[in-house]
């Protein structure tokens, strides 16, 4: 998907009321009509949307609902958020302790935190050490096993935190 058509607050506000009614396992037929409402104002028909808008709603069972729900929030690259899922952030919480293991083991003093800074509206996890924010900020998806957590650790991706970005102060 080109930048210019990434999903917007409302994307991430109707997406988010069908995870968790996906969940919950109430979801109706309302917020999945309004989703592929919005894909298909942006000129994003794909097959869910196209089913969507063309079978009667009182046609649609709880199978086909949860279905659809699901194949929408795949058309948008839904993620859900730390809000919704805290399950990740605990688990970057067990990686950054082994990474402040190693931040101590090399002779740098300090604490780290994982914060969601006010000035961030993207819903990522920032290393904060010394009152700075290090990296290019963490997406929930991290979180998912402490394996994939442990990836941004001193040799991970672009974004990492790092024992050299810490001490450099970047």
């Amino acid at each position: 998907m080109h930048s210019c058509e990434q999903p917007g607050p409302a994307f991430a506000e109707v997406g988010g009321r069908i995870y968790e009614a996906l969940r919950s396992g109430d979801l109706d037929a309302g917020p999945v009509l309004e989703l592929a409402c919005l894909l298909e104002e942006r000129g994003r028909r794909t097959v869910a949307v196209q089913e969507v808008l063309e079978r009667p709603t009182a046609d649609l069972t709880v199978a086909d609902l949860t279905r659809l729900g699901e194949r929408l929030l795949d058309d948008i690259g839904f993620e859900p958020t730390f809000a919704l899922e805290p399950g990740p952030w605990a688990t970057l919480e067990q990686a950054l302790g082994i990474v402040e293991r190693d931040v101590r083991a090399a002779g740098i003093a300090g604490t780290l935190r994982l914060v969601t800074p006010g000035w961030d509206d993207s819903g990522q996890a920032w290393v904060e050490f010394q009152g700075g924010h290090h990296g290019n900020g963490i997406r929930p998806v991290a979180g998912r096993d402490l394996q994939g957590a442990l990836g941004f650790r001193l040799d991970g991706p672009r974004g990492e935190v790092g024992i050299e970005s810490i001490r450099s102060g970047c």
